[in-house]
């Protein structure tokens, strides 16, 4: 399986901003933001830019599902296959649907537990 790739986006002003915090190049800033360097130095950077307001996301590959932001406080994906993921922004649960029956149901789901939901979810047929 191969590994998710991670990047924290901050601001133009942030980027700025930590090139001048450490004195180094935005080439430099880039490859920590992105996880392309794994030093001390990149973890630094990784931490004050979180700091500042950075988000660090998952970048998923492309695939035939949309995403929804509701106001009742879920996160729902639709699935072209008939599967949908609904997870709880207040409580953390999840549920996996499959043509509306529920096949799974998760505890505390975290960010990183997400890409092998959608894996699951898109596995169904």
């Amino acid at each position: 399986m191969k590994k998710e790739k991670k990047q924290i986006a901050v601001t133009k002003d942030v980027r700025e901003f930590l090139s001048t915090r450490f004195n180094v190049t935005s080439v430099t800033v880039w490859k920590a933001l992105t996880f392309n360097s794994d030093s001390e130095l990149a973890k630094k950077i990784r931490n004050t830019a979180i700091q500042c307001g950075g988000i660090e996301f998952i970048v998923a590959p492309a695939c035939d599902f949309s995403t929804f932001h509701d106001h009742d406080g879920y996160l729902r994906q639709y699935f072209n296959n008939g599967a949908l993921i609904e997870l709880s922004k207040v409580d953390s649960h999840g549920d996996v649907l499959f043509n509306g029956e529920l096949l799974r149901h998760y505890d505390e789901v975290r960010i990183d537990d997400i890409p092998a939901i959608q894996q699951y979810a898109m596995s169904l047929s």
